[in-house]
């Protein structure tokens, strides 16, 4: 149940991603609320990666599933 709100929520975050020629694939959500993704494409390899996941990913999510605690990078 976690992980299908988790995914449904990085939907919404995937065209922002993809205009800036990225992506984001979702890898495991732990029973405690430890999301790990996999930033890829442009995203992958760009110097302010973990800026967006943090302040940006993270951020939608703990607002978008409460029960989301940290997202990492796998």
């Amino acid at each position: 149940m976690l992980f299908e709100q988790v995914k449904s929520a990085i939907e919404n975050v995937r065209p922002s991603l993809k205009a800036d020629g990225g992506d984001i694939e979702l890898v495991s959500v732990s029973d405690d609320g430890v999301v790990k993704v996999r930033l890829t494409g442009a995203c992958g390899a760009c110097p302010y990666s973990m800026m967006t996941l943090k302040q940006g990913i993270e951020a939608y999510l703990k607002k978008a599933v409460p029960q989301v605690k940290e997202v990492k990078q796998a």
